[in-house]
């Protein structure tokens, strides 16, 4: 079969090479393989790439943390799924390839009428949302909801989430043109942060400021989000795609009473499996509802899949970068 396969860590992801590597072996207990049909992009899978993310896969390995397709065999004791299904997977690796063993407990059928490509686009990035505002952000309906990096993957999902609670959304990215496309998928206000963001948020809020802040960005948008923050808010702590992860005096959240809340939507399913598989159900019902709908802005073979990758290291991204495997 195919693979991109990872053999040596290094910053230029052009380290990673298609290969002709053997099948995987017959599924163990409790797994199945699936036959890829598409792959996700996501941040994390470039930081893997580097030897940069906290996990660190033994080499040679295979990006990918997210995929869907064809299920073509089962291993023992697998008994909610059947030779034929199409399952969305969360794979932490091996996604960029034709084919992998998964964990059966990390798949489920895809929802109807969902192509192949928005059935890999979807449950990290939406599942991030959920996990953030819902359960530990507590966005409430009527609350305002600042969004940073609001035309990525886990940003857009955000803005749709916060809509689907009833917060009043304000959205920032550095790109016009990229906030075009935020505005259409519901964002009520929109911020170009080149110049800062701190005193447009304090006017749209009467001098407030923002009740949650989702923050996949760091960096200098964290250190200016601590001063648009309202009394009793909740800055999130998503990720660190500026490159810099940030620090706050201990008096800031004193003074201002806000709670500064680490997210990990995998870890929190990992951690409380019942609650995990709760949020998961959530989330593939407002997908199959249409509630909300993953945006993919470009798709690349198999062969390109460094070149996708590029396309989010580069920050030319809206929403998703998808590949398709076959």
């Amino acid at each position: 079969m195919r693979a991109m396969l990872v053999r040596e860590l290094s910053d230029d992801i052009a380290a990673l090479k298609l290969e002709e590597v053997p099948a995987p072996p017959s599924p163990g207990p409790g797994q199945v393989r699936i036959r890829l049909k598409a792959c996700s992009i996501n941040f994390p899978d470039i930081l893997m790439v580097q030897g940069k993310y906290q996990l660190k896969p033994d080499l040679p390995f295979s990006p990918g943390m997210e995929g869907s397709g064809l299920i073509t065999q089962l291993g023992p004791d697998v008994a909610d799924l059947k030779v034929g299904d199409r399952v969305v997977a969360g794979l932490r690796t091996g996604g960029l390839a034709e084919e992998v063993n998964a964990a059966a407990s990390a798949c489920r059928i895809m929802p109807e009428g969902l192509s192949f490509a928005k059935a890999a686009a979807y449950p990290a990035a939406y599942l991030t949302a959920y996990v953030a505002l819902v359960k530990r952000g507590n966005l409430q309906p009527g609350e305002t909801l600042l969004v940073h990096g609001s035309s990525g993957g886990v940003g857009l999902a955000a803005v749709e989430v916060g809509k689907l609670i009833g917060a009043t959304v304000i959205a920032t990215s550095a790109s016009d043109e990229k906030l075009k496309v935020v505005k259409q998928r519901g964002a009520d206000h929109v911020i170009n942060v080149t110049h800062g963001f701190r005193e447009k948020v304090k006017e749209l809020t009467g001098g407030k400021g923002a009740d949650v802040i989702y923050d996949p960005v760091g960096g200098d948008i964290f250190d200016e989000s601590v001063r648009c923050i309202n009394w009793n808010g909740r800055l999130l702590v998503i990720g660190f795609t500026s490159g810099r992860i940030p620090s706050i005096n201990a008096n800031m959240p004193l003074i201002k009473g806000f709670s500064v809340v680490g997210v990990r939507a995998g870890e929190y399913g990992r951690r409380d499996p019942e609650a995990g598989k709760s949020n998961i159900e959530t989330v593939d019902a407002w997908i199959a509802q249409g509630k909300v709908d993953p945006y993919i802005c470009q798709t690349f073979e198999l062969k390109d899949a460094v070149e996708a990758m590029r396309v989010l290291q580069n920050r030319q991204a809206i929403g998703k970068v998808v590949v398709l495997i076959d």
